[in-house]
Protein backbone atom coordinates (compact mmCIF):
# COMPACT_ATOMS: atom_id res chain seq x y z
CA UNK A 1 0.00 0.00 0.00
CA UNK A 2 0.93 3.99 -0.78
CA UNK A 3 2.92 5.40 2.13
CA UNK A 4 3.83 8.58 3.02
CA UNK A 5 7.44 8.90 5.04
CA UNK A 6 7.61 10.38 8.26
CA UNK A 7 10.72 9.76 9.25
CA UNK A 8 13.00 7.23 11.23
CA UNK A 9 12.84 6.03 14.89
CA UNK A 10 15.31 5.58 17.48
CA UNK A 11 16.27 2.11 16.19
CA UNK A 12 16.27 3.25 12.53
CA UNK A 13 12.55 2.18 11.57
CA UNK A 14 10.59 3.89 9.08
CA UNK A 15 7.88 5.51 10.31
CA UNK A 16 5.54 6.03 7.66
CA UNK A 17 1.53 7.53 7.32
CA UNK A 18 -0.68 4.68 4.84
CA UNK A 19 -2.50 7.40 2.29
CA UNK A 20 -5.52 4.75 2.68
CA UNK A 21 -5.67 5.68 6.03
CA UNK A 22 -4.99 9.97 5.89
CA UNK A 23 -9.10 10.26 6.10
CA UNK A 24 -8.69 9.23 9.52
CA UNK A 25 -7.85 12.47 10.31
CA UNK A 26 -4.77 13.80 12.17
CA UNK A 27 -3.35 16.33 15.00
CA UNK A 28 0.31 18.04 15.07
CA UNK A 29 1.12 19.53 18.11
CA UNK A 30 3.76 20.45 19.61
CA UNK A 31 5.07 24.30 21.45
CA UNK A 32 6.17 27.67 19.59
CA UNK A 33 9.22 26.46 17.66
CA UNK A 34 9.51 22.75 17.95
CA UNK A 35 8.87 22.37 14.56
CA UNK A 36 5.07 21.68 13.63
CA UNK A 37 5.50 24.12 10.86
CA UNK A 38 7.99 22.00 8.85
CA UNK A 39 6.31 18.14 9.56
CA UNK A 40 3.21 20.36 8.18
CA UNK A 41 5.22 21.70 5.22
CA UNK A 42 6.47 17.85 4.92
CA UNK A 43 3.23 16.23 4.89
CA UNK A 44 1.77 18.98 2.18
CA UNK A 45 4.53 17.95 -0.38
CA UNK A 46 4.42 14.35 -0.02
CA UNK A 47 0.75 14.55 -0.52
CA UNK A 48 1.11 16.70 -3.19
CA UNK A 49 3.79 14.32 -4.58
CA UNK A 50 1.14 11.18 -4.40
CA UNK A 51 -1.47 12.88 -6.19
CA UNK A 52 -3.20 14.17 -3.34
CA UNK A 53 -4.81 18.03 -3.82
CA UNK A 54 -3.68 19.96 0.16
CA UNK A 55 -5.67 22.85 1.35
CA UNK A 56 -3.97 24.82 4.28
CA UNK A 57 -3.77 28.18 6.24
CA UNK A 58 -0.80 29.91 6.22
CA UNK A 59 -0.91 31.75 9.55
CA UNK A 60 2.87 33.19 8.85
CA UNK A 61 3.73 33.24 5.31
CA UNK A 62 6.03 30.95 5.98
CA UNK A 63 4.16 27.58 3.94
CA UNK A 64 4.24 30.13 0.75
CA UNK A 65 7.93 28.70 -0.01
CA UNK A 66 6.28 25.73 -1.42
CA UNK A 67 5.83 27.13 -4.66
CA UNK A 68 9.88 27.24 -5.05
CA UNK A 69 12.35 24.51 -4.15
CA UNK A 70 15.15 24.79 -1.29
CA UNK A 71 18.63 25.97 -1.94
CA UNK A 72 22.16 24.68 -0.74
CA UNK A 73 22.39 28.60 -0.15
CA UNK A 74 19.96 28.57 2.18
CA UNK A 75 21.34 29.58 5.83
CA UNK A 76 19.42 26.44 7.40
CA UNK A 77 20.42 24.19 4.45
CA UNK A 78 23.65 22.21 5.83
CA UNK A 79 20.75 20.97 8.75
CA UNK A 80 18.31 19.80 6.00
CA UNK A 81 20.96 18.14 3.99
CA UNK A 82 22.72 16.54 7.07
CA UNK A 83 19.27 14.99 8.61
CA UNK A 84 18.51 13.93 5.44
CA UNK A 85 21.68 11.67 5.39
CA UNK A 86 20.83 10.89 8.81
CA UNK A 87 17.60 9.22 7.66
CA UNK A 88 18.53 7.68 4.89
CA UNK A 89 16.73 10.09 2.49
CA UNK A 90 19.03 9.22 -0.96
CA UNK A 91 17.00 10.63 -3.36
CA UNK A 92 16.93 14.10 -1.00
CA UNK A 93 16.66 16.75 -3.94
CA UNK A 94 15.66 20.11 -3.67
CA UNK A 95 12.11 20.83 -5.74
CA UNK A 96 9.50 22.76 -5.76
CA UNK A 97 5.09 21.79 -5.81
CA UNK A 98 2.26 22.98 -7.33
CA UNK A 99 0.47 25.91 -5.74
CA UNK A 100 -2.36 28.16 -5.72
CA UNK A 101 -2.61 31.02 -3.77
CA UNK A 102 -5.57 32.55 -2.12
CA UNK A 103 -6.56 35.47 0.40
CA UNK A 104 -9.40 37.01 0.94
CA UNK A 105 -8.63 40.04 0.71
CA UNK A 106 -7.79 39.18 -3.12
CA UNK A 107 -3.78 40.65 -2.35
CA UNK A 108 -2.02 37.76 -2.03
CA UNK A 109 -4.11 35.52 -3.81
CA UNK A 110 -6.89 35.16 -5.88
CA UNK A 111 -10.03 36.48 -3.87
CA UNK A 112 -12.18 33.69 -2.03
CA UNK A 113 -16.13 34.93 -1.95
CA UNK A 114 -18.98 33.16 -1.23
CA UNK A 115 -22.95 35.05 -0.68
CA UNK A 116 -24.77 35.71 2.24
CA UNK A 117 -27.03 33.62 1.43
CA UNK A 118 -24.65 30.77 1.24
CA UNK A 119 -23.22 31.29 4.26
CA UNK A 120 -26.69 31.68 5.97
CA UNK A 121 -28.20 32.94 9.36
CA UNK A 122 -26.24 30.49 11.76
CA UNK A 123 -22.85 30.89 10.77
CA UNK A 124 -22.91 34.47 9.86
CA UNK A 125 -24.83 35.17 13.63
CA UNK A 126 -21.63 33.51 14.76
CA UNK A 127 -19.42 35.90 12.82
CA UNK A 128 -21.50 38.66 14.09
CA UNK A 129 -21.82 37.70 17.55
CA UNK A 130 -25.48 38.14 17.82
CA UNK A 131 -27.52 37.12 21.03
CA UNK A 132 -30.55 34.58 20.52
CA UNK A 133 -32.78 37.19 19.88
CA UNK A 134 -30.93 38.64 17.18
CA UNK A 135 -30.36 35.56 15.69
CA UNK A 136 -33.64 34.97 15.89
CA UNK A 137 -34.31 38.28 13.38
CA UNK A 138 -31.75 37.31 11.14
CA UNK A 139 -33.33 34.18 10.79
CA UNK A 140 -36.58 35.83 9.55
CA UNK A 141 -35.00 38.14 7.60
CA UNK A 142 -33.39 35.17 5.72
CA UNK A 143 -36.87 33.71 5.13
CA UNK A 144 -38.25 36.64 4.00
CA UNK A 145 -35.64 36.99 1.67
CA UNK A 146 -36.39 33.51 0.64
CA UNK A 147 -40.09 33.58 -0.08
CA UNK A 148 -39.42 37.13 -1.90
CA UNK A 149 -36.76 35.81 -4.41
CA UNK A 150 -34.26 38.18 -3.04
CA UNK A 151 -30.98 36.82 -3.67
CA UNK A 152 -28.50 37.73 -0.94
CA UNK A 153 -25.21 38.33 -2.39
CA UNK A 154 -23.11 40.63 -0.34
CA UNK A 155 -23.10 42.80 2.56
CA UNK A 156 -24.86 46.05 0.52
CA UNK A 157 -27.94 43.35 -0.24
CA UNK A 158 -28.13 42.19 3.55
CA UNK A 159 -28.08 46.32 4.74
CA UNK A 160 -30.80 46.88 2.26
CA UNK A 161 -32.87 43.92 3.47
CA UNK A 162 -32.67 44.88 7.15
CA UNK A 163 -33.13 48.45 6.02
CA UNK A 164 -36.23 47.48 4.35
CA UNK A 165 -37.63 45.03 7.32
CA UNK A 166 -36.77 47.92 10.34
CA UNK A 167 -39.49 50.21 7.65
CA UNK A 168 -41.72 47.03 7.79
CA UNK A 169 -41.71 45.34 10.81
CA UNK A 170 -45.23 45.60 11.25
CA UNK A 171 -45.66 43.63 8.13
CA UNK A 172 -42.81 41.93 7.98
CA UNK A 173 -43.52 40.90 12.10
CA UNK A 174 -46.94 40.16 11.51
CA UNK A 175 -46.03 37.20 8.63
CA UNK A 176 -43.11 35.72 10.19
CA UNK A 177 -42.75 36.71 14.30
CA UNK A 178 -42.56 39.64 15.90
CA UNK A 179 -39.25 42.17 15.34
CA UNK A 180 -38.23 44.84 16.95
CA UNK A 181 -36.21 47.92 15.34
CA UNK A 182 -33.34 47.62 18.61
CA UNK A 183 -32.63 44.14 17.14
CA UNK A 184 -32.38 45.67 13.77
CA UNK A 185 -30.06 48.26 14.80
CA UNK A 186 -27.68 45.96 16.77
CA UNK A 187 -27.45 43.38 13.76
CA UNK A 188 -26.55 46.59 11.66
CA UNK A 189 -24.26 47.76 14.25
CA UNK A 190 -22.30 44.85 14.00
CA UNK A 191 -22.17 44.44 10.16
CA UNK A 192 -20.47 47.89 10.29
CA UNK A 193 -18.02 46.55 12.79
CA UNK A 194 -17.53 43.24 10.42
CA UNK A 195 -16.91 45.45 7.74
CA UNK A 196 -14.20 48.16 9.35
CA UNK A 197 -12.67 44.45 9.13
CA UNK A 198 -12.13 44.22 5.77
CA UNK A 199 -14.77 40.98 5.99
CA UNK A 200 -17.59 42.42 3.65
CA UNK A 201 -15.13 41.45 0.53
CA UNK A 202 -15.76 38.06 1.47
CA UNK A 203 -18.79 37.99 0.29
CA UNK A 204 -19.83 38.80 -2.97
CA UNK A 205 -19.77 36.96 -6.77
CA UNK A 206 -17.74 35.38 -8.08
CA UNK A 207 -17.67 32.97 -5.62
CA UNK A 208 -15.17 29.96 -4.69
CA UNK A 209 -16.41 27.00 -6.76
CA UNK A 210 -15.12 24.07 -4.88
CA UNK A 211 -14.09 21.69 -7.57
CA UNK A 212 -11.01 24.30 -7.99
CA UNK A 213 -9.38 22.91 -5.19
CA UNK A 214 -9.22 19.51 -6.28
CA UNK A 215 -6.93 20.02 -8.88
CA UNK A 216 -3.98 18.01 -10.25
CA UNK A 217 -1.12 19.13 -12.51
CA UNK A 218 -0.13 17.49 -15.46
CA UNK A 219 2.96 15.87 -13.95
CA UNK A 220 0.31 13.87 -11.56
CA UNK A 221 1.34 16.11 -8.55
CA UNK A 222 -1.59 17.46 -6.54
CA UNK A 223 -2.18 21.21 -5.86
CA UNK A 224 -1.49 23.22 -2.94
CA UNK A 225 -3.94 25.40 -1.91
CA UNK A 226 -2.91 28.06 0.26
CA UNK A 227 -4.49 30.34 1.63
CA UNK A 228 -2.93 33.65 2.85
CA UNK A 229 -3.98 34.14 6.75
CA UNK A 230 -1.61 36.22 8.02
CA UNK A 231 -3.98 39.45 7.95
CA UNK A 232 -7.12 37.06 8.55
CA UNK A 233 -5.66 36.10 12.16
CA UNK A 234 -6.47 39.96 13.18
CA UNK A 235 -10.23 38.29 12.75
CA UNK A 236 -9.53 34.90 14.85
CA UNK A 237 -13.39 34.36 14.52
CA UNK A 238 -13.45 35.10 10.88
CA UNK A 239 -10.61 32.77 10.11
CA UNK A 240 -12.38 29.91 12.18
CA UNK A 241 -15.80 30.59 10.93
CA UNK A 242 -14.70 30.71 7.57
CA UNK A 243 -12.25 27.83 7.68
CA UNK A 244 -15.21 25.55 8.83
CA UNK A 245 -17.22 26.66 6.31
CA UNK A 246 -15.34 25.56 4.25
CA UNK A 247 -15.30 22.52 5.58
CA UNK A 248 -18.95 22.10 5.38
CA UNK A 249 -19.53 22.93 1.72
CA UNK A 250 -17.04 20.15 1.16
CA UNK A 251 -18.72 17.42 3.18
CA UNK A 252 -22.14 18.88 1.43
CA UNK A 253 -20.67 19.17 -1.92
CA UNK A 254 -18.47 15.83 -2.39
CA UNK A 255 -20.29 12.04 -2.68
CA UNK A 256 -20.03 9.61 -0.33
CA UNK A 257 -16.90 7.13 -1.84
CA UNK A 258 -16.25 5.32 1.32
CA UNK A 259 -12.36 4.21 1.94
CA UNK A 260 -9.74 4.71 -0.84
CA UNK A 261 -6.40 4.43 -1.93
CA UNK A 262 -6.01 7.97 -0.89
CA UNK A 263 -7.69 10.97 -0.12
CA UNK A 264 -9.83 13.44 -2.53
CA UNK A 265 -8.07 15.87 -0.74
CA UNK A 266 -6.17 16.70 2.80
CA UNK A 267 -7.20 19.78 4.78
CA UNK A 268 -5.07 21.22 7.16
CA UNK A 269 -6.43 23.18 10.13
CA UNK A 270 -3.80 25.64 11.65
CA UNK A 271 -4.39 27.31 14.69
CA UNK A 272 -7.62 24.99 15.42
CA UNK A 273 -7.85 26.15 18.83
CA UNK A 274 -9.61 29.38 17.57
CA UNK A 275 -12.63 27.05 16.19
CA UNK A 276 -13.56 25.82 19.33
CA UNK A 277 -12.83 29.04 21.72
CA UNK A 278 -16.10 30.42 22.99
CA UNK A 279 -17.89 28.30 21.02
CA UNK A 280 -21.61 27.21 21.73
CA UNK A 281 -22.51 23.45 22.51
CA UNK A 282 -24.94 23.68 19.81
CA UNK A 283 -22.29 24.47 17.38
CA UNK A 284 -19.47 22.34 18.52
CA UNK A 285 -21.31 19.44 18.31
CA UNK A 286 -21.76 20.50 14.19
CA UNK A 287 -17.84 20.60 14.53
CA UNK A 288 -17.63 16.89 15.47
CA UNK A 289 -20.32 16.01 12.94
CA UNK A 290 -18.76 17.39 10.28
CA UNK A 291 -15.20 16.30 11.50
CA UNK A 292 -16.67 12.61 11.89
CA UNK A 293 -18.73 12.15 8.58
CA UNK A 294 -16.46 14.30 5.89
CA UNK A 295 -13.98 10.81 6.11
CA UNK A 296 -16.49 9.40 4.91
CA UNK A 297 -16.28 11.98 1.43
CA UNK A 298 -12.21 11.10 1.12
CA UNK A 299 -11.29 14.49 3.07
CA UNK A 300 -9.18 13.85 5.92
CA UNK A 301 -8.63 16.83 8.62
CA UNK A 302 -5.38 17.63 10.05
CA UNK A 303 -5.46 19.66 12.99
CA UNK A 304 -2.44 21.73 13.82
CA UNK A 305 -2.02 23.63 17.15
CA UNK A 306 0.04 24.17 20.49
CA UNK A 307 -2.21 22.30 22.73
CA UNK A 308 -3.43 18.82 22.44
CA UNK A 309 -6.14 19.45 24.69
CA UNK A 310 -7.17 22.69 22.69
CA UNK A 311 -9.32 19.51 20.95
CA UNK A 312 -12.35 19.01 22.50
CA UNK A 313 -12.52 15.33 23.47
CA UNK A 314 -15.05 14.67 21.10
CA UNK A 315 -13.22 15.56 17.91
CA UNK A 316 -9.81 14.07 19.32
CA UNK A 317 -11.83 10.81 19.80
CA UNK A 318 -12.04 11.11 15.46
CA UNK A 319 -8.03 12.01 14.83
CA UNK A 320 -6.44 8.43 13.82
CA UNK A 321 -2.72 10.09 13.24
CA UNK A 322 -0.76 11.65 15.96
CA UNK A 323 2.59 13.92 15.79
CA UNK A 324 3.35 15.15 18.67
CA UNK A 325 6.09 17.39 18.88
CA UNK A 326 8.14 19.13 22.01
CA UNK A 327 5.69 20.78 25.32
CA UNK A 328 6.98 22.53 27.89
CA UNK A 329 5.80 21.88 31.74
CA UNK A 330 6.06 25.87 32.55
CA UNK A 331 2.81 26.08 34.24
CA UNK A 332 -0.17 23.71 35.52
CA UNK A 333 -2.12 23.66 32.36
CA UNK A 334 1.18 22.89 30.37
CA UNK A 335 1.41 19.65 32.73
CA UNK A 336 -2.11 18.64 32.34
CA UNK A 337 -1.59 18.96 28.31
CA UNK A 338 1.41 16.80 28.83
CA UNK A 339 -0.30 13.98 30.60
CA UNK A 340 -3.23 14.19 27.99
CA UNK A 341 -0.92 14.26 25.42
CA UNK A 342 0.69 10.71 26.72
CA UNK A 343 -2.37 9.16 27.61
CA UNK A 344 -3.83 9.64 23.78
CA UNK A 345 -0.80 7.25 22.50
CA UNK A 346 -0.90 3.37 22.59
CA UNK A 347 1.53 2.40 24.94
CA UNK A 348 5.43 1.50 24.43
CA UNK A 349 6.88 0.07 27.41
CA UNK A 350 10.43 1.19 26.13
CA UNK A 351 9.26 5.05 26.06
CA UNK A 352 8.42 6.82 29.05
CA UNK A 353 6.05 9.01 26.56
CA UNK A 354 5.07 11.46 29.14
CA UNK A 355 8.98 12.96 29.69
CA UNK A 356 10.02 12.19 26.21
CA UNK A 357 7.44 14.79 25.16
CA UNK A 358 9.59 17.28 27.46
CA UNK A 359 12.92 15.56 26.21
CA UNK A 360 12.16 16.26 22.41
CA UNK A 361 14.23 18.60 20.56
CA UNK A 362 13.41 20.47 17.45
CA UNK A 363 12.64 18.67 14.92
CA UNK A 364 11.51 15.09 17.10
CA UNK A 365 8.57 14.41 17.35
CA UNK A 366 6.36 10.87 19.04
CA UNK A 367 4.62 9.96 16.46
CA UNK A 368 1.63 7.04 15.80
CA UNK A 369 -0.24 6.48 13.23
CA UNK A 370 -2.80 4.19 11.81
CA UNK A 371 -2.28 0.69 10.33
CA UNK A 372 -4.00 -1.21 7.54
CA UNK A 373 -6.10 -3.27 10.39
CA UNK A 374 -7.07 0.21 11.52
CA UNK A 375 -5.25 -0.15 14.69
CA UNK A 376 -2.92 2.87 15.96
CA UNK A 377 1.07 1.77 16.04
CA UNK A 378 3.16 1.83 19.55
CA UNK A 379 4.25 5.46 19.78
CA UNK A 380 7.32 6.14 18.89
CA UNK A 381 10.36 9.23 19.49
CA UNK A 382 10.85 10.03 15.95
CA UNK A 383 13.31 12.14 13.54
CA UNK A 384 11.17 14.21 11.01
CA UNK A 385 11.99 14.19 7.48
CA UNK A 386 13.32 17.90 6.10
CA UNK A 387 10.98 19.40 3.27
CA UNK A 388 12.57 19.56 0.15
CA UNK A 389 10.74 22.88 -0.74
CA UNK A 390 11.78 26.36 0.53
CA UNK A 391 11.25 26.94 4.23
CA UNK A 392 10.12 30.88 4.34
CA UNK A 393 8.31 32.85 2.65
CA UNK A 394 8.45 34.47 -0.90
CA UNK A 395 9.55 38.08 -2.23
CA UNK A 396 6.07 39.61 -3.83
CA UNK A 397 7.92 39.64 -6.80
CA UNK A 398 8.09 35.70 -6.34
CA UNK A 399 4.56 35.37 -5.69
CA UNK A 400 3.07 37.31 -8.40
CA UNK A 401 5.27 35.71 -10.72
CA UNK A 402 3.03 31.91 -9.37
CA UNK A 403 -0.29 34.26 -9.18
CA UNK A 404 0.21 34.70 -13.05
CA UNK A 405 1.07 31.58 -14.15
CA UNK A 406 -2.23 30.15 -11.97
CA UNK A 407 -4.92 27.78 -13.46
CA UNK A 408 -7.18 30.38 -11.77
CA UNK A 409 -5.93 33.48 -13.10
CA UNK A 410 -8.81 35.92 -13.93
CA UNK A 411 -12.11 33.23 -12.67
CA UNK A 412 -11.58 35.22 -9.51
CA UNK A 413 -9.56 38.34 -9.45
CA UNK A 414 -12.86 40.83 -10.96
CA UNK A 415 -16.05 41.12 -8.24
CA UNK A 416 -19.00 41.29 -10.21
CA UNK A 417 -22.00 43.08 -8.55
CA UNK A 418 -25.38 41.98 -10.72
CA UNK A 419 -29.32 42.57 -9.90
CA UNK A 420 -29.88 41.68 -6.00
CA UNK A 421 -31.87 42.52 -3.34
CA UNK A 422 -30.11 45.76 -3.02
CA UNK A 423 -31.29 46.75 -6.86
CA UNK A 424 -34.93 45.48 -5.90
CA UNK A 425 -35.34 47.26 -2.85
CA UNK A 426 -33.61 50.35 -4.23
CA UNK A 427 -36.52 50.33 -7.30
CA UNK A 428 -39.08 49.29 -5.02
CA UNK A 429 -38.34 52.87 -3.15
CA UNK A 430 -38.01 54.86 -6.41
CA UNK A 431 -41.44 53.17 -7.83
CA UNK A 432 -43.24 53.77 -4.38
CA UNK A 433 -42.28 57.57 -4.32
CA UNK A 434 -43.39 57.83 -8.45
CA UNK A 435 -46.67 56.08 -7.36
CA UNK A 436 -47.42 58.40 -4.43
CA UNK A 437 -46.95 61.28 -6.51
CA UNK A 438 -49.00 60.50 -9.07
CA UNK A 439 -51.27 59.62 -6.85
CA UNK A 440 -51.20 63.70 -4.98
CA UNK A 441 -51.60 64.89 -9.35
CA UNK A 442 -54.03 62.57 -10.33
CA UNK A 443 -55.88 61.06 -7.36
CA UNK A 444 -55.85 56.90 -6.18
CA UNK A 445 -58.52 56.00 -8.11
CA UNK A 446 -57.00 57.54 -11.59
CA UNK A 447 -53.98 56.00 -10.60
CA UNK A 448 -55.64 52.44 -9.37
CA UNK A 449 -57.23 51.97 -13.23
CA UNK A 450 -53.58 51.84 -14.63
CA UNK A 451 -52.07 48.27 -15.49
CA UNK A 452 -48.72 47.59 -13.16
CA UNK A 453 -45.16 47.83 -14.18
CA UNK A 454 -44.76 44.09 -15.27
CA UNK A 455 -40.98 44.69 -16.13
CA UNK A 456 -40.28 46.32 -12.74
CA UNK A 457 -37.26 44.31 -11.28
CA UNK A 458 -39.49 44.05 -8.17
CA UNK A 459 -42.27 42.20 -9.84
CA UNK A 460 -39.47 39.78 -11.08
CA UNK A 461 -38.38 39.07 -7.92
CA UNK A 462 -42.17 38.39 -6.40
CA UNK A 463 -42.58 36.35 -9.69
CA UNK A 464 -39.29 34.03 -8.31
CA UNK A 465 -40.61 33.83 -5.07
CA UNK A 466 -43.99 32.48 -6.27
CA UNK A 467 -41.85 30.12 -8.40
CA UNK A 468 -39.84 29.04 -5.37
CA UNK A 469 -43.23 29.12 -2.98
CA UNK A 470 -45.01 27.03 -5.75
CA UNK A 471 -41.77 24.48 -6.27
CA UNK A 472 -41.19 23.56 -2.83
CA UNK A 473 -41.20 19.91 -3.21
CA UNK A 474 -38.67 20.76 -6.40
CA UNK A 475 -37.04 22.14 -3.71
CA UNK A 476 -36.48 19.86 -1.61
CA UNK A 477 -35.28 17.28 -4.28
CA UNK A 478 -33.07 19.72 -5.04
CA UNK A 479 -31.36 19.73 -2.12
CA UNK A 480 -30.96 15.67 -2.02
CA UNK A 481 -29.42 15.96 -5.52
CA UNK A 482 -27.10 18.25 -4.38
CA UNK A 483 -26.18 16.01 -1.75
CA UNK A 484 -25.53 13.29 -3.92
CA UNK A 485 -23.75 14.99 -7.24
CA UNK A 486 -21.02 14.12 -8.73
CA UNK A 487 -18.60 16.41 -9.18
CA UNK A 488 -17.94 15.63 -12.78
CA UNK A 489 -20.93 17.05 -13.08
CA UNK A 490 -21.42 20.03 -10.66
CA UNK A 491 -24.28 21.52 -12.53
CA UNK A 492 -26.72 18.55 -11.94
CA UNK A 493 -28.79 20.68 -9.17
CA UNK A 494 -28.75 23.64 -11.23
CA UNK A 495 -26.45 25.41 -8.66
CA UNK A 496 -22.69 25.41 -9.09
CA UNK A 497 -20.70 23.40 -6.75
CA UNK A 498 -20.80 24.34 -2.94
CA UNK A 499 -20.68 28.26 -2.76
CA UNK A 500 -20.22 28.68 -6.75
CA UNK A 501 -21.61 31.80 -8.28
CA UNK A 502 -25.64 31.83 -8.21
CA UNK A 503 -26.09 31.94 -12.11
CA UNK A 504 -29.96 31.47 -12.15
CA UNK A 505 -33.24 33.09 -11.24
CA UNK A 506 -34.03 29.90 -9.06
CA UNK A 507 -30.95 29.31 -7.58
CA UNK A 508 -30.88 31.97 -5.09
CA UNK A 509 -34.29 30.96 -3.70
CA UNK A 510 -33.68 27.34 -4.02
CA UNK A 511 -29.44 27.95 -2.42
CA UNK A 512 -31.04 30.32 0.29
CA UNK A 513 -33.87 27.84 1.47
CA UNK A 514 -33.12 24.32 0.74
CA UNK A 515 -29.29 23.78 0.11
CA UNK A 516 -28.54 26.98 2.45
CA UNK A 517 -25.29 25.05 4.03
CA UNK A 518 -24.66 21.69 5.81
CA UNK A 519 -24.68 23.72 9.10
CA UNK A 520 -27.83 25.43 8.96
CA UNK A 521 -29.41 21.83 8.23
CA UNK A 522 -27.46 20.38 11.45
CA UNK A 523 -28.42 23.01 13.52
CA UNK A 524 -32.02 23.74 12.77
Amino acid sequence: MSTIFLGRDSQGEAQELLLSRANRHGLIAGATGTGKTVTLQGLAESFSAQGVPVFVADVKGDLAGLAVPGSSTFKHADKLEARAAELGMEDYAYTDFPVIFWDLFGQQGHPVRTTISEMGPLLLARLLDLNDTQEGVLQIVFRYADDNGLLLLDFADLRSLLAHAADNTDAVGGEYGRISKASIGAIQRRLLSFESEGADRFFGEPALEVDDLFRIDSGGRGFINILAADRLMRSPKLYATYLFWLLAELFETLPEVGDQDKPKLVFFFDEAHLLFDDTPKAFQDTIETVVRLIRSKGVGVFFVTQNPIDIPDEVAGQIGNRVQHALRAFTPRDQKAIKAAAQTFRINPDLDVAQAITDLKVGEALVSTLGEDGAPSVVQRTLIKPPRSRLGPLSPGERAVILGASPLAGKYDEAVDRESAAEVIAQKMVDAAETAEEVEEQGEAEVRKRPRKSRSIWEKAMSRGAKVAAGSAAGMAARKVLGKKSRANPMASGVTSAAGSIATDLAGPIAGRFVRNLVGGLMR
